[in-house]
């Protein structure tokens, strides 16, 4: 991670960066264009890299409610973020799935 200048601190996590303050995402040197929510997801398991995030965290977090609006909000904006940083959604190496638990962005791509 490094920081920018206002003090706010840019994640690079495998060849995603992040910048929380301007709320920019880009994927090497290109500029990935995320909408509000988009955003605040992949911010919640970014800014957690390695560790599963629940889906109750993150309808606190990003949806700011305790309860589930709709089972599916969190699986169509993940698949949303997917397609957009080129992750595959069928096997993807950025964001995980792990069944039961919740998400997790992985610090490093698999091995091949």
């Amino acid at each position: 991670m490094s920081a920018s200048h206002y003090g706010w601190i840019v994640i690079t996590v495998q060849d995603i960066r992040v910048d929380p303050e301007t709320r920019q995402v880009w994927r090497g040197d290109d500029e990935i264009r995320l909408s509000r929510k988009e955003f605040d997801l992949l911010y919640a398991v970014i800014s957690r890299a390695g560790e599963i995030v629940s889906r109750d965290d993150l309808m606190r977090e990003v949806w700011h409610t305790t309860f589930w609006t709709s089972s599916k909000t969190i699986d169509v904006h993940l698949g949303w973020v997917r397609r957009k940083l080129g992750d595959d959604t069928r096997r993807p190496h950025l964001i995980t799935t792990v069944r039961g638990r919740g998400l997790r962005f992985e610090t490093a791509a698999p091995v091949r």
